[in-house]
């Protein structure tokens, strides 16, 4: 006996609707699946979908690829005292709370980079005139020693920024 298919809504307006066929996998629900299978599910879906898999491990190599990452977005190389200064004053920021970086993010995404030579450039986190400019990534199995000691299943990364 099949199953029968049925028609998903994607998207509707007051001029069209956009619908999806779904045909349910009867094999699907009939086993197990353990958590790192799913995750490694997950992380082949992404990377159908053009996510670059990146198996980092610790906070440096995290930051190494968020600067990789600005430098091709940007166009420009960052010397290692521009970089420090711009992370530190202007993406991490110690002081500031989640609230602060979720708005440099969504509102605040150009950050102005003061050069090695006094003069300054814009800098943008992501681009959001040209999104497909973004570069999208995933990570897997990340931990971060704080206050609370956490480790992230799947994490991803708009131009290294998680």
């Amino acid at each position: 006996m099949t199953t029968p298919s049925r028609f998903e809504p994607i998207a509707m307006s007051s001029e069209s609707t956009v619908v999806a066929e779904f045909i349910p996998d009867a094999s699907a629900g009939a086993s197990y699946q353990s958590e790192a299978e799913l995750e490694r599910a997950l992380i082949a879906l992404l990377e159908q979908q053009a996510y670059e898999y990146l198996p980092l491990t610790s906070e440096a190599q995290l930051v190494a690829n968020l600067r990789t990452q600005l430098e091709l977005l940007n166009g420009i190389t960052f010397s290692d005292a521009e970089w420090e200064r711009f992370f530190s004053e202007r993406i991490a920021g110690d002081k500031d709370g989640i609230e602060e970086k979720t708005i440099r993010i969504q509102d605040d995404h150009i950050q102005l980079l003061k050069r090695d030579n006094g003069s300054t450039k814009n800098i943008a986190l992501i681009d959001k005139t040209n999104i497909h400019n973004n570069r999208l990534q995933v990570i897997n199995q990340y931990e971060v020693d704080g206050k609370f000691a956490n480790r992230y299943d799947v994490t991803l990364l708009v131009n290294g920024l998680p």
